[in-house]
């Protein structure tokens, strides 16, 4: 090749251009060759300015592009925007000449279904839900006036000062630990883990930190991603104190907050729910100390009242003998009274048994005379002389003792019959008994 070839340029290379107006150009050309565009992408860094525009990027696997969509068209958008939604934007593309950067002037924005980002990170939720980390019962009350608090940042990040400015003006008398870690990037899951660690063994060892807070400024999602690490969700659910999560701004939600004891909306926020402001107690104790001395003159009073009427009761000792002297009288009136009733009552008794004796007598004197007739009756039924006079007799031998059975006598034994009207000599001439029934 010659040299006279490198020497050839094209036109537009030989002119020199002021950079304001080549911006210009750019804009321009972009604007002719592609508007009004459409694209298709993942939300990222989104966020919405005191005048109502918001920013934000467009992102895919291989590039992205900076978005402005202004007031009125944000207005209209009808849903609110958050890192990682997979959205279609419509709209003209531009060069910000201050910069230099192309961007995006957004007019109508909708959805278009989830980021892969934000898939990952609602199947990751999902999972650790299904493992119970994320369950309202486990869940513990922050210490109503904790001994120390824990900070668990990075110690060059916003959020660490705005958390110590807030304890500072709050609770200044309350000891503040902090647990360096990074925050951001691929080591940060392993460091935020090691620094929780860390202050659970302190606290064991010692009983530093009653409650810890793991805070972390804004950012986009990629930029938070290391709250959503598993191994740190679980090493947060292994925390022996209460954790106060405090990532990010009141729209972003990481695996850390739902594992956490309470969830902040800032940082600012978080050391705020664990640190009561000093006026607040204060005035607790104030009220406290009112109920106090209220309660302690409501019980004098009562006792004062209660003197009072025990006074009154109690009143002039010859009073209180005259009182005694009347119901003396009174007891030794009923006394006689009842004495006097008694003795009345029992001469009624005595003379109405008076009244009674004859005849309870006279009958009791017919009952005995009747039994001793009858008991006549029965014992006449019973002389032998009755049963002697149908004609039978009773045999006794020579000593006078009854013969009831034939083998009492012998032949030619002397035996004596008793009749009704004598006696009888006799001689046994033989004598058998009678067999026995079987």
């Amino acid at each position: 090749m010659s040299d006279a070839f490198f020497d050839v340029e094209p036109a537009s290379a030989r002119r020199v251009w002021a950079v304001g107006p080549l911006m210009r150009a750019v804009a321009d050309t972009v604007s002719a060759r592609f508007n009004p565009v459409a694209v298709r992408g993942e939300l990222s860094g989104f966020s919405r300015a005191a005048s109502g525009h918001w920013y934000f990027s467009l992102k895919d696997d291989s590039g992205q592009v900076r978005c402005a969509m202004f007031r009125r068209s944000a207005e209209q958008a009808g849903f609110s925007p958050r890192d990682g939604q997979m959205v279609e934007a419509r709209g003209k593309l531009d060069i910000y000449g201050p910069r230099g950067d192309l961007q995006l002037i957004v007019e109508t924005l909708k959805q278009a279904g989830q980021g892969a980002l934000f898939e990952q990170f609602l199947k990751l939720k999902a999972e650790l839900e299904a493992q119970g980390f994320f369950d309202a019962d486990r869940k513990r009350s922050l210490p109503p006036q904790p001994r120390s608090i824990g900070v668990v940042t990075s110690l060059g990040a916003a959020a660490l000062r705005d958390v110590t400015a807030a304890l500072r003006r709050r609770v200044p008398h309350i000891p503040v630990v902090i647990y360096p870690a990074a925050v951001q990037g691929a080591s940060a899951p392993a460091e935020l883990c090691a620094a929780l660690k860390t202050a659970y063994r302190r606290h064991a060892e010692t009983g530093e930190s009653d409650v810890l807070l793991l805070v972390r400024g804004g950012g986009s999602l990629e930029d938070l991603w290391s709250f959503n690490d598993p191994m740190l969700v679980r090493t947060i659910a292994d925390s022996p104190m209460p954790v106060v999560c405090g990532v990010g701004h009141e729209t972003d939600f990481t695996l850390a907050d739902f594992v956490a004891d309470l969830r902040a909306p800032t940082p600012t926020a978080a050391a705020e729910l664990c640190a009561p402001a000093r006026e607040q107690r204060v005035g607790e104790l104030a009220y406290l100390q009112e109920r106090l001395s209220d309660g302690a003159y409501s019980y004098i009073d009562q006792q004062a009242q209660r003197l009072d009427r025990i006074s009154q009761r109690l009143g002039r000792p010859s009073g209180r003998l005259h009182l005694s002297q009347q119901q003396l009288s009174g007891l030794q009136h009923r006394l006689h009274g009842g004495l006097r009733l008694a003795m009345q009552q029992r001469q009624n008794r005595l003379q109405s048994h008076e009244a009674s004796l004859p005849v309870a007598l006279r009958r009791a004197l017919e009952a005995q005379q009747l039994r001793l007739t009858r008991g006549a009756t029965a014992l006449g039924l019973l002389d032998p002389q009755l049963v002697l006079q149908r004609g039978y007799a009773f045999l006794t031998d020579e000593a006078g003792a009854a013969i009831t059975q034939a083998g009492q006598a012998h032949p030619g034994q002397s035996v004596k019959a008793t009749l009704y009207d004598g006696h009888l000599g006799l001689r046994v001439v033989d004598s058998s008994a009678a067999p026995k029934k079987p």
